[in-house]
């Protein structure tokens, strides 16, 4: 795939969410998650797991259930899941079809701003085989106080990337990330290509602010070229 670059970008830099944007991970994680809180007492399945956190960073999906239960989890709860998850990924993760090439094809700087662990990230990225695309500009909620759908991790990584956030064009598949990306005064497109996504979900995405959506990563290059005329 040709990269792209137009003298009349509107954009600096493409920030690019993890999971469910790069990896197909959402449905591997959503699972050991639920598997993890089911094993301590909080029956509950990989789809709400999906329903209720998708694109919410670990810690504050632990505190809203330790709200709802009246207890604390397991000092050990999020090694738990990250174990299971990690565990899962060596054997069934997939980096989202092409978007390799779409990377690649972007000539615009690019990171990475995920709710997930550094650990989970670089592991899922590595296990894709995406990790040096994008590697060291890769950023991680436990960087900053308030996670998605906060605009603190976009704004963060706005600044590391030493862009102003209108400059910035977010890729994202989750109501909270586009949440984010909007609240920090970025341009957000909503992927629905990952095996998570159900009939109707890019309507989803419009609603909560996308400016368009897309559920094949060959189509990003040319997205960026043309948002302008979106």
């Amino acid at each position: 795939m040709k990269k792209t670059r137009h003298d009349k970008d509107p954009f600096d830099l493409v920030i690019f969410d993890c999971d469910g944007v790069l990896v197909d991970s959402e449905v591997i994680s959503c699972r050991a998650h639920a598997e993890t809180l089911t094993r301590h007492g909080y029956p509950i399945t990989a789809d709400q797991v999906l329903n209720r956190f998708l694109g919410v960073s670990d810690r504050e999906a632990r505190q809203t259930i330790e709200s709802e239960i009246g207890r604390k989890l397991p000092g050990d709860f999020e090694a738990e899941v990250k174990a299971a998850t990690l565990q899962s990924y060596a054997h069934e993760l997939r980096a989202i079809p092409d978007v390799g090439d779409a990377i690649d094809a972007i000539g615009l700087p690019k990171c990475v701003a995920s709710s997930g662990t550094p650990e989970k990230i670089r592991h899922g990225l590595t296990c894709a085989g995406l990790y040096e695309r994008l590697a060291p500009h890769i950023f991680s909620a436990g960087q900053v106080k308030r996670g998605k759908p906060a605009p603190d991790l976009f704004l963060f990584a706005a600044e590391q990337m030493r862009t102003p956030p209108a400059r910035c064009l977010v890729i994202e598949d989750s109501l909270p990330g586009i949440a984010g990306a909007v609240a920090a005064g970025m341009t957000v497109l909503g992927f629905h290509g990952g095996s998570h996504c159900r009939p109707g979900y890019g309507e989803t995405l419009r609603a909560a602010g996308a400016v368009t959506t897309f559920d094949d990563m060959r189509q990003l290059p040319g997205l960026i070229g043309r948002i302008g005329t979106i």
